[in-house]
């Protein structure tokens, strides 16, 4: 096949995913369902124009090239479109505007200014598929509404309580009964799983929402849902899905919350090679870089989104926690100040602004905006989680330990919760619970090597005293790119301490050739010089140890010393088999 047919192939396919997302984006706000419809919108506009077609009119959202993609591509994996892979087609579901008529609209009006009762009222007797769909939605939505209300006016004590949606019970039967009778359409199946998720049955849930995507793909709220019921990848693999390239979106997502970030960047780069604008891709690719640690890359990249879309409040949040991590105050302070102008009452900008305070040392500051964004949305899971961070500092253990309870209560797999649990547990000195936290936290997150550093010193602790368990937490935190290198320094002084001479040495050495290679000076450089020099002359190497307390004499404190009579033992001892021509003289008394 010639390049130039290549290129035609592939342009077809791009303008084919266009139509579909054009029509979908229609259907999807005739729905009223605003939030798969933005997604749609976001991705219409992330393929790249057809050159033959480029005007300043229709490409006032492109950019003039993709620098995200230019830095994540590898040489495995190639961000070409999708000119090699077959997908199926799907029909565009055919509406019934003529069955629903002038009901519909006054529902929709209805609807849109939050009146849903008053919407599922009006179509009580609708018989067209989008406003039956619209009355279910409508009273899911009155019962979730009311749900929030209540749980406002009986709160307990620890924030909680068991206010529940009255809607999903006759919901869940009526819509059960269109399911059984043939005539529920794909919105319809994607609010009957919706409903069964909320009432616990999750099979039954994930093979209904699997049907929804494989009759309408193009509704992301479906595929979210059922990405968050596909908990392991044996569940993942078993589901059926047609090969449509919504698909590849959400098979990234999955790998990306079951922490296969290989997996997940390769789809990504591969959905470059079709939605090479998309800021979606480029937010999750930063998600991905996130949970890998590699901080630079995570901030270059919302550096970029930032500048492509400056008034952007999604995903803002993880950016917040990687300037914090970098104590970059100044940045974090602008970022502050550009959301709290932008939408100070979004979840996302309570949270950055809550992160400001908290790098500024302002705990009982940042704890307000902290609550403010859980006011907003009571699941917002950062929040949980910060807050808990802030109960720790403030030394308030209690609350934290709730905090990062209401954390993994929301979602299992926060390995941060967990490891804030420990964190809580040890500070209030019960290692045996503590241990538990921590172990949950870095089955969730085995590269971090700050997961690995808290479980070592627990297992250090008076209780425990497991030090072999201790030095191969320490051993996993070396092999997990250790950034504040605290894994060599407790190896070295662990295997000192249980008499294991040789493997203390080859750590102190290595440590110190790291904080050579940092140029970095303090207690640590001195106590490796100290052990390796008696370690040397224990091992009758001379040459190395006069070379280690040769450095120890440039300091003027007890090491000093240490390695004046270090020199002085190798002195006398050079008749044998010590170095010769030794001047101990040569150094002031």
């Amino acid at each position: 096949m010639s390049s130039k047919e290549s290129c035609r192939i592939v342009e077809r396919k791009k303008e084919s995913c266009r139509s579909e997302l054009r029509i979908a984006i229609r259907q999807l706000n005739d729905r009223c369902l605003y939030s798969a419809s933005k997604w749609a919108a976001e991705q219409l506009t992330g393929i790249e124009q057809d050159p033959a077609k480029f005007t300043p009119s229709n490409t006032r959202f492109q950019r003039g090239s993709s620098s995200i993609q230019r830095r994540y591509r590898t040489n495995e994996i190639t961000a070409t479109p999708v000119a090699g892979v077959s997908y199926v087609t799907t029909p565009v579901m055919v509406e019934d505007d003529l069955v629903d008529g002038d009901f519909y609209l006054l529902a929709k009006s209805y609807f849109d200014c939050r009146e849903y009762k008053r919407a599922a009222h009006v179509l009580r007797d609708q018989s067209g598929r989008k406003s039956l769909f619209l009355r279910f939605y409508a009273l899911y939505l009155a019962g979730e509404k009311r749900k929030e209300e209540e749980m406002i006016e009986l709160e307990g004590p620890l924030g909680k309580s068991d206010a529940i949606n009255r809607e999903l019970v006759p919901l869940e039967r009526e819509l059960s009964t269109l399911r059984k009778n043939g005539t529920i359409d794909p919105f319809g199946l994607y609010l009957y799983g919706l409903v069964l998720k909320q009432n616990g049955s999750e099979s039954l849930a994930r093979t209904v929402l699997e049907e929804s995507v494989n009759n309408y793909p193009w509704n992301w709220n479906v595929w979210s849902e059922l990405q968050s019921l596909c908990t392991t990848i044996d569940i993942l693999n078993s589901l059926n899905l047609n090969n449509h390239w919504m698909k590849d979106f959400f098979l990234a997502s999955a790998y990306q919350e079951l922490r296969m970030h290989n997996e997940a960047l390769a789809k990504y780069q591969y959905l470059q090679g079709t939605f090479c604008y998309s800021n979606y891709i480029q937010a999750q690719v930063a998600k991905v870089q996130y949970s890998l640690r590699e901080f630079d890359q995570v901030e270059a990249t919302f550096e970029e989104l930032l500048r492509n879309d400056p008034y952007r409040v999604d995903d803002m949040d993880m950016y917040s926690n990687v300037l914090y991590a970098k104590e970059s105050a100044s940045a974090l302070s602008h970022l502050a100040h550009r959301v709290f102008m932008t939408d100070k009452y979004r979840p996302e900008s309570c949270c950055i602004i809550g992160n400001y305070y908290s790098l500024k040392g302002m705990h009982e500051k940042s704890v307000v905006y902290f609550r403010r964004a859980l006011k907003l949305n009571k699941n917002y899971l950062s929040a949980w989680t910060l807050m808990g961070h802030e109960f720790v500092e403030m030394k308030n253990t209690p609350a934290a330990v709730d905090a990062y309870r209401r954390a993994v209560d929301i979602d299992p797999c926060d390995y941060r919760a967990w490891y804030g649990l420990g964190q809580a547990y040890e500070m209030m000195g019960m290692p045996f619970y503590a241990l538990h936290y921590f172990r949950k936290s870095v089955f969730l997150q085995p590269n971090d090597s700050r997961l690995w550093i808290a479980m070592g010193q627990c297992y250090e602790t008076e209780q425990l005293r497991m030090l072999d368990e201790a030095i191969k937490c320490y051993r996993r935190a070396a092999d997990c790119n250790d950034g504040e290198a605290i894994a060599l320094h407790q190896l070295a002084k662990l295997h000192s301490e249980v008499g294991r001479a040789d493997e203390a040495a080859f750590y102190y050495k290595k440590d110190l050739e790291r904080m050579e290679d940092e140029e970095r000076e303090g207690p640590n450089v001195v106590e490796a010089l100290i052990y390796l020099a008696t370690y040397c002359r224990a091992q009758e190497r001379y040459e190395e140890a006069e070379v280690y307390c040769t450095r120890l004499l440039d300091y003027t404190g007890p090491e000093r010393e240490t390695a004046k009579s270090l020199l002085r033992g190798m002195g006398m001892g050079s008749s044998q088999s010590g170095p010769p021509g030794m001047d101990i003289e040569q150094f002031p008394p």
